[in-house]
């Protein structure tokens, strides 16, 4: 996150009472989201696409996918409990998942360093 101004304006009021107001324009560099296969792409643009998926299924993923395109990193997803966002272990170690529901799980892959940080959508897979 970049602070890129900062103003103060007092503000007197009648009596000896002085408000300071401050305000801030914050810019933040969103990472850039990119797509392992084309169909995940679809369903997050076209909305008669469901790829196959219940309708729960792609509702809870286009919710994500605005989630990690608004995040300026991944610690973004690391603070919001409710996605259950993890780290893979073994052969997976460089992927990461995050919750649609109580069965799927959205897999990513975080590429590059911040500020230039790059999500990989890999794939919607069952975890029972």
């Amino acid at each position: 996150m970049y602070l890129s101004s900062l103003n103060c304006r007092p503000m007197t009021f009648s009596g000896n009472c002085t408000l300071h107001i401050f305000s801030a324009v914050v810019k933040y560099q969103i990472m850039e989201v990119r797509f392992g296969d084309k169909s995940l792409d679809r369903l997050e643009t076209d909305p008669k696409y469901d790829g196959g998926f219940a309708q729960a299924i792609v509702t809870a993923f286009r919710k994500r996918m605005q989630i990690i395109r608004a995040a300026p990193d991944e610690r973004t997803f690391y603070a919001l409990k409710s996605l259950r966002f993890e780290k893979l272990k073994g052969k997976r170690s460089h992927q990461c998942s995050m919750k649609l529901n109580d069965q799927w799980r959205l897999i990513v892959e975080l590429q590059g360093q911040t500020p230039n940080k790059v999500v990989l959508v890999v794939g919607i897979e069952d975890y029972h």
